[in-house]
């Protein structure tokens, strides 16, 4: 990891429960810096470089959703969990789309805020970090180098979250075979997603089509297994 111990940024405008976070996180060893605001976040994230971002998505200035799209935009890859008082599948479905890695529901307990960071943290960087093989993997004009995180379309490089990337890495070391939702949260995620199996995959796969195949509406390479999940289609 780039920092030890972890930094983690957290983008929240109440200050009670800005602190009440923070006080939880640095008990568990965690190095801590707190925006309170979207345009806050985005210089924070750039200054201090953070290992992973706890983001609210209602924000006195611009909200969670564009902080999100602009750090993704600016090629930023660290775990992202936005936040919000809202239990709405369009503002899930919406955060996933922008590149979030996973979504939490206030209320929360500190102690789940702190396993979904973990969790994150470890799949990101950790020893969960290694995909299952390490040799390269070509199909069509696509290239996967998983030692140095990177993945080439026609040898230019694609810009993939660490979520997105384990799940390609998953898929293609899996060739030929189906794979379900839920055996699919459990390899990329490592545990039940708040959004449930359906949509959080759903949602990442698409993301992973839109990224890497000629034409995302008609897959060649990663294809829907009906009533199941998904497969990675070769040659």
């Amino acid at each position: 990891m780039s920092h030890t111990p972890a930094h983690i940024l957290i983008v929240e405008d109440e200050r009670a429960v800005a602190r009440g976070l923070e006080y939880a996180l640095q008990n568990e060893g965690f190095e801590v810096v707190w925006a309170q605001t979207g345009r806050q976040a985005i210089d924070f994230a750039h200054s201090e470089k953070p290992d992973a971002i706890l983001l609210d998505i209602r924000l006195p200035d611009i909200n969670g959703f564009d902080v999100c799209k602009q750090l993704r935009g600016a090629g930023m890859r660290q775990p992202i969990l936005m936040v919000t008082a809202r239990d709405e599948e369009v503002d899930k479905v919406l955060g996933l789309e922008l590149g979030a890695d996973d979504y939490i529901v206030k209320p929360y307990s500190l102690r789940e805020v702190i396993s979904r960071i973990r969790a994150q943290l470890r799949r990101a960087y950790g020893e969960l970090s290694a995909v299952q093989s390490s040799r390269h993997f070509v199909f069509g004009d696509i290239e996967i180098d998983p030692e140095r995180f990177l993945v080439t379309k026609g040898g230019e490089p694609l810009d993939l979250t660490p979520t997105e990337f384990r799940l390609l890495t998953h898929l293609v070391a899996n060739p030929g075979h189906p794979l379900t939702r839920e055996g699919l949260i459990e390899a990329v995620w490592g545990y039940d997603s708040e959004l449930g199996y359906d949509r959080t995959v759903d949602v990442h796969m698409r993301r992973l089509r839109q990224k890497l195949e000629d034409d995302p509406a008609n897959p060649r390479w990663f294809v829907t297994v009906r009533g199941v999940g998904y497969k990675f289609q070769p040659d």
